[in-house]
């Protein structure tokens, strides 16, 4: 395919903008690396089994506190130069007389998710300025979300989108993101946009094929106006119609990208349309396109994005003044994100009441490793978030997984928790005073009933343990 695995050098791409803030939102205060020491071993079943292969291979614990990372240094492996020329939707740099030859068979699907995973957890873990936008970056993935158990090209795809189309507009107009994810082949895949062919097209002249009206309903009810947001079943229906001929180019008998995104004019239904009172003028892939963005200017768009975020980042209930501020930042600015990312920051709301919700198994694991150092493999980190019920890159639709706490505070997956959490305790090992952990990561939201209970652990993993299921751990 044109996406091709990423090295974590060339994973964020930071978007020049006026917003450039500390780690806020993640768990630790300071995260540097914990001693690297023996780990003792958890005692047998305490890890669900999708854990086994992290518990019995252990985990690289990174380097001695105090040692310090060379300049642009990415998290990875100590001795591995970074990559050099790479970014988001760029091919690897030409290989050198020093590279081993690249190799002619094709990366199986399963190998293209564990690269993705690899740059993506690399890209985060050890970027202690970029919580902030790494957190939006989850948001987003799970707004527009793709599910890789839909197969095939999505299981290859969904770590490409996040970098190749939300990633480099995370500070940018919405427009511009909302452009890139819907004309992102992992987003049309995953929806069936490449099956939906105009009812008058060329394609169809046989009558057989069809509209496939899943892409258009997604975009208005979940990605744009919200199930509330003034569209009719009409509006949907010739929203498709606008969108037919956006597929993924396949053609192995003549030159191009495979895998990347092409318009057909083949298969897109002829004439002007109309969506939401507005007529459209048949202008070929910019007819969808001017659509997308009328879209996202839309006032309902403002609302249903000013409460998402107000939901994910401040409460299950936010405010409706912080709401509103949200709203009119987004509209006042044609969508910039920034603005609206600042009136969410800036707002007395979005700081009181103090760790309001649990965070999500993605937000929680993320937090772990950048708190503890420790460098699982791909697929380890694969496994433990499938165990916390949130597999990366595979929610069950396309609406992705709940922003709200009940979603993740039932007793099986508190039970979940404390099992992961005793496996990074004792994968850590026994040098690392508990107390001191909980200090340097918690900082002033340390509590004196978390510090006792810690105090009165009868081991040091039993009192990592500890911090790792405290309030000031579970919650933001």
């Amino acid at each position: 395919p044109a996406c091709m695995p990423m090295s974590p050098a060339g994973f964020w791409a930071p978007v020049a903008g006026p917003l450039s803030m500390p780690a806020l939102f993640m768990p630790a205060i300071s995260f540097g690396a914990l001693p690297a020491a023996g780990a003792d071993k958890p005692a047998a079943g305490s890890a669900p089994n999708e854990m086994a292969g992290m518990n019995k291979a252990g985990i690289d614990k990174g380097p001695a506190t105090g040692a310090q990372k060379p300049a642009g240094d990415m998290g990875m492996q100590a001795g591995a130069p970074p990559a050099q020329g790479t970014m988001p939707g760029n091919a690897p740099p030409a290989q050198t007389a020093q590279q081993k030859p690249q190799r002619e068979k094709p990366y199986l699907p399963q190998e293209i998710l564990l690269a993705e995973t690899d740059a993506r957890f690399n890209g985060t873990i050890h970027q202690p300025l970029i919580g902030f936008g790494e957190r939006l970056a989850m948001f987003w993935a799970n707004h527009f979300a793709v599910a890789i158990s839909k197969g095939g090209d999505v299981h290859i795809l969904a770590g490409c989108m996040e970098r190749e189309a939300i990633r480099p507009n995370l500070f940018g107009r919405f427009e511009d993101m909302l452009v890139a994810v819907e004309t992102h082949p992992a987003m049309l895949v995953f929806l069936d946009n490449q099956q939906s062919v105009g009812p008058n097209s060329q394609a169809n002249r046989n009558g057989k094929r069809g509209l496939n009206e899943n892409l258009a309903r997604e975009i208005m009810e979940l990605h744009t106006l919200g199930v509330d947001g003034g569209y009719s079943q009409a509006d949907v229906t010739a929203f498709a119609r606008v969108i037919t001929g956006w597929t993924v180019y396949r053609d192995r008998k003549r030159p191009g990208p495979l895998g990347s995104f092409t318009f057909s004019d083949w298969a897109h239904e002829p004439g002007d349309q109309t969506v939401m009172g507005v007529t459209y003028a048949d202008d070929g892939l910019d007819q969808g396109k001017a659509v997308l963005r009328d879209l996202a200017r839309h006032p309902a768009t403002a609302r249903h994005l000013a409460t998402k975020l107000a939901r994910h980042f401040v409460s299950d209930q936010p405010p409706k003044a912080l709401i509103d501020r949200m709203a009119a930042a987004y509209t006042k600015t044609d969508g910039d994100l920034s603005a609206v990312y600042m009136a969410m920051i800036n707002a007395d709301e979005a700081w009181t009441p103090q760790l309001t919700k649990v965070r999500p198994p993605l937000v929680y694991v993320t937090g772990l490793l950048r708190a503890t150092g420790l460098k699982p493999k791909p697929n380890q980190i694969l496994a433990v978030l499938k165990a916390l019920g949130q597999p990366l890159w595979n929610p069950s639709g396309p609406n992705g997984f709940s922003d709200t706490t009940d979603a993740w505070a039932s007793s099986e997956g508190l039970a979940t928790r404390i099992d992961a959490a005793n496996l990074f305790a004792h994968q850590i090992g026994g040098p690392v005073d508990p107390r001191a952990f909980a200090g340097d990561r918690f900082g002033p939201l340390l509590t004196d009933d978390t510090l006792q209970a810690i105090s009165r652990a009868e081991t040091k993993p039993q009192g990592l343990s500890i911090a790792f299921l405290s309030p000031e751990f579970q919650r933001a």
